[in-house]
């Protein structure tokens, strides 16, 4: 438990801070160590999982402790009124300040796990984008999906030329070399208390 920051505990849900490398639900591979919700089941048996951060994203996760939080909060992320903010360090330096990335994505069968780029018969995903930092040789950005496909920022970002720092999938050479982790964090979540209906907001440093 000594690795997972639990932000904001009630008798209804965590939020807690993933940390880069440790997988968010049980995998097929024991080598890749606990997952986030086993680690939380020692301590909040009840604890379940409805949304997920790829093993490599650090950042902010709502984890659910009894069945009524459960069913409020997955329905609040599968009708997508859930909002979510992530920032992410690219390679390279981008022009435009501000913008949105229009893409559908699909499973890349022949090069599992990875996603790609299909706009025929991909699913249609959406991720609007601000710069909040530059450098001569990267970009510090702030995210907003609006859709949640699997590896979704990672894949937009690289679809425009620019991937993310450390990203062991989709980058290589010097972008993936000059990190230790993958430089993407989930840094706010926003939803409606599943008891008193009102909005709830976490945010977490990212340290990019």
């Amino acid at each position: 438990m000594n690795e997972i920051e639990i932000l904001y505990k009630d008798k209804y849900f965590l939020v807690v801070n993933k940390p880069s490398g440790m997988l968010s639900i049980k995998g097929s591979r024991p080598e890749k160590g606990l997952s986030l919700i086993e680690t939380l089941q020692e301590e909040y048996p009840s604890a379940t999982i409805v949304h997920r951060l790829d093993m490599d994203t650090s950042g902010i996760m709502v984890v659910p402790l009894n069945k009524m939080a459960h069913r409020s909060i997955s329905k609040q992320f599968q009708d997508r009124t859930t909002s979510k903010r992530y920032e992410a360090v690219v390679y390279g330096v981008m022009d435009d300040n501000h913008g949105e990335i229009n893409e559908s994505l699909i499973a890349d069968k022949q090069n599992p796990p990875k996603q790609k780029v299909d706009n025929e018969i991909g699913k249609p995903s959406k991720t609007l984008f601000e710069v909040v930092g530059k450098t001569d040789k990267y970009t510090k950005l702030s995210l907003a999906p609006i859709t949640g496909r699997s590896h979704q920022l990672r894949v937009h970002l690289l679809s425009l030329g620019y991937p993310i720092l450390g990203d062991s999938l989709y980058s290589e050479g010097d972008a993936f070399n000059c990190v230790e982790r993958l430089q993407l964090h989930s840094c706010m979540l926003k939803f409606k208390h599943p008891i008193t209906k009102k909005d709830v907001e976490f945010k977490s440093d990212s340290k990019l």
